[in-house]
């Protein structure tokens, strides 16, 4: 190594001095402030300060001649420790004082942890006053999660990023490839869902899906999605899903682009969904209120006449029919009527329950839920049938949104909502409306004819049914004969 005199050392980076300090064997120099450093290596070198003998030649050719015989590896182990351990000249006395070469091992240890973090390390940029150091937190985390790595062994070059190339984040495999899970989604009536990796039977390899991901792709039960995961964390029993990269077989950034539900072109409904039954109700709202593919119904009437018994009725008549997914909404029922349904004696499992005691956002959740998987399937080209019972219970913004989610959507599917309440919201299509005076009385059906109507019914039982519906009303306006 050749000598160096003061004014080439003054003239080098402090990564330089400190990789002549580390070659000359100095103890502590990390200690040492620049002016001592300078100091203590002209004396390691033999007392000698080439410069007052040289002259100025010898402090011209100084410094390119301690960077250029300084060994590469040399620079790069010192400069790594100068900006993941040193952040500034200062911070050498206020590390020493704090004791960190006791703590850590000494300057060898933190030469060490050096080599991994590399020049330019991710460490180094995400430091700020006040923060515990990313190696520490590191570790802690490491011990949280029962799992041991060497960090270094993560090390792809001499100046790789630790975040990049060292310890792997929970989800990655060890050797820093992500895991890839692909299954079927189901959704819960939460919102959220579970890829399940061999439908339709669960088992502890399924990956949660959160209900963001969930409404961010569109997701509905059935969709067969693959992307990366992370290992449950330590309150958790199942790997989350970190995002989703195809759907369907195609990447989930061609459907994100895709144009918005409520920005999407409708048309008002011209299929008629007839209701295949001998029930006299159902056969009046057939011919005098009739709805289709696409409609916004609401079944409104006073306490006990009726409302939660049609909707049994109309999901029972409606289950029946090919190519129509329904869902069932119970938001604020009675625990009885929570019980029949659940038990299995429908055909129509409810998809989201809450009682009559939930708060009003319980409510509010389980009935946007459903509607936005009926909006899903709608864009996709399905016909959806959502059927709430009631809308009375959840607030006023959400129930217009849930009833005002259905339409027919032109070129594509539809979503129809059947909802019981107990009076119109306004921007229906088809009003239901029951007289409880009839129902106490058995008299079916129990419609209320001047109360219930259909907008544009040409469309969904041509003139003819239409004129019929219109001399309905005329009759029902006339005083009764006594």
């Amino acid at each position: 190594m050749p000598v160096l005199d003061r004014t080439a050392l003054e003239a080098s980076p402090l990564a330089d001095l400190h990789a002549v300090a580390s070659e000359l064997s100095i103890d502590g120099y990390r200690r040492l402030r620049r002016a001592e450093l300078i100091t203590t290596i002209l004396k390691k070198q033999g007392g000698v300060d080439a410069g007052e003998e040289s002259g100025d030649d010898g402090a011209e050719r100084g410094p390119r001649r301690a960077r250029s015989r300084r060994p590469a590896k040399a620079t790069a182990e010192a400069e790594a420790d100068t900006e993941a351990e040193a952040p500034d000249e200062a911070d050498g006395a206020e590390h020493a004082a704090k004791g960190d070469d006791d703590e850590d091992g000494g300057p060898s240890a933190r030469r060490r942890r050096g080599r991994r973090g590399g020049r330019g390390s991710a460490q180094s940029d995400d430091r700020a006053p006040g923060r515990s150091d990313d190696r520490a937190s590191g570790r802690s985390e490491d011990r949280a999660s029962g799992r041991s790595h060497d960090r270094a062994s993560g090390r792809t070059d001499e100046g790789g990023s630790e975040r990049e190339a060292g310890r792997p984040s929970r989800g990655e495999e060890p050797d820093g490839e992500e895991s890839v899970v692909e299954g079927v989604v189901e959704l819960l009536a939460g919102g959220s869902g579970f890829v399940r990796v061999s439908p339709p039977e669960s088992s502890d390899d399924d990956v949660y899906v959160s209900s963001a991901q969930v409404k961010r792709c569109e997701l509905v039960s059935g969709d067969r999605v693959s992307g990366p995961k992370r290992a449950p964390r330590r309150s958790e029993r199942f790997a989350s899903l970190i995002r989703i990269e195809t759907i369907n077989g195609r990447p989930a950034s061609e459907l994100a682009d895709s144009v918005r539900f409520d920005d999407l072109p409708a048309a008002f409904p011209s299929e008629q969904l007839k209701l295949e039954s001998d029930d006299p109700t159902l056969k009046a709202i057939d011919g005098l209120a009739p709805f289709g593919k696409g409609s916004r119904v609401s079944i409104v009437g006073g306490p006990r006449s009726g409302k939660t018994e049609l909707v049994k009725r109309l999901a029972a008549a409606l289950g029946g029919q090919d190519g129509l997914a329904i869902h069932v909404v119970l938001a604020g029922a009675r625990p009885e009527e929570i019980s029949e349904w659940t038990s299995g004696e429908s055909d129509t499992a409810p998809a989201a329950t809450s009682s009559l005691t939930a708060s009003e956002e319980t409510i509010n959740a389980s009935i946007e839920a459903v509607v936005d998987q009926g909006r899903r399937l709608a864009v996709r080209g399905a016909d959806a049938v959502v059927l709430i019972d009631s809308l009375d219970g959840a607030s006023r913004s959400v129930a217009r949104r849930a009833l005002g989610a259905a339409r027919k959507i032109v070129d594509s599917g539809s979503l129809t909502v059947v909802a019981t309440a107990s009076a119109p919201l306004g921007g229906e299509t088809t009003v239901v409306a029951l007289d409880a005076t009839r129902t106490a009385a058995a008299k079916f059906p129990a419609l209320d004819i001047l109360s219930s109507g259909v907008l544009r019914p040409e469309l969904l039982v041509g003139d003819r049914g239409a004129k019929a519906i219109a001399r309905a009303h005329a009759d029902a306006v006339k005083p009764e004969k006594k």
